[in-house]
């Protein structure tokens, strides 16, 4: 028998009784934030070199999946992409600012393929309510993308650091409002 899923009273009751921690998390995530856009490049190097590990682990499993599942008709895509992600992990580690380097190009061109995307996608709602909000969206993807491209190599040394930093500075402050707004109506 399953469990129902909790209701979003419930939620919203355990958010009440655990807003200090949701303020505390939100805090030190905001704090984590600003040092990992402080410090951009320390911070690009430390997020390749997460990456450098996740490729590094999952192909030493993809390779140990390709092996535990032989018979299967993906056996030789699965062993060769394990061992492209374990060399890859490698090669990332031993060198982290040319790792940086290629993730900075992978996340300028996603950027700027995700503009284009969203700008065809506001032109083809445009009638529909809020068709301006996609294409803005759309807008700054591009731009964010073309910045970087045409900063490079010099944006190897910020972009992945800066964005993660603005990634975890954004959930940090959504754990803070979420706090505040339930010990405000905690107390209301």
């Amino acid at each position: 028998m399953s469990e129902a899923a909790p209701s979003l009273e419930d939620f919203k009751a355990k958010v009440q009784e655990n807003w200090m921690w949701f303020l505390l998390l939100g805090l030190a995530l905001v704090l984590g934030g600003v040092i990992l856009i402080a410090a951009p490049l320390a911070s690009s190097i430390a997020v390749t070199l997460l990456i450098a590990a996740v490729f590094f682990v999952g192909g030493l499993f993809q390779v140990y999946h390709a092996f535990k599942t032989k018979a299967w008709s993906g056996f030789l895509w699965n062993l060769i992409t394990g061992i492209v992600a374990l060399i890859g992990g490698i090669v990332i580690y031993v060198n982290p600012l040319a790792g940086t380097f290629a993730l900075t190009v992978v996340i300028a061109a996603i950027f700027v393929a995700q503009g284009v995307t969203q700008l065809f996608l506001a032109f083809k709602i445009k009638p529909h309510e809020g068709w301006h909000w996609v294409a803005i969206a759309g807008a700054v993807s591009l731009i964010a993308g073309a910045l970087i491209w045409f900063d490079l190599p010099g944006s190897a040394v910020w972009a992945l650091g800066l964005i993660a930093g603005i990634s975890v500075l954004t959930n940090g402050w959504s754990y803070i409002v979420l706090a505040l707004a339930a010990r405000a109506s905690k107390t209301a």
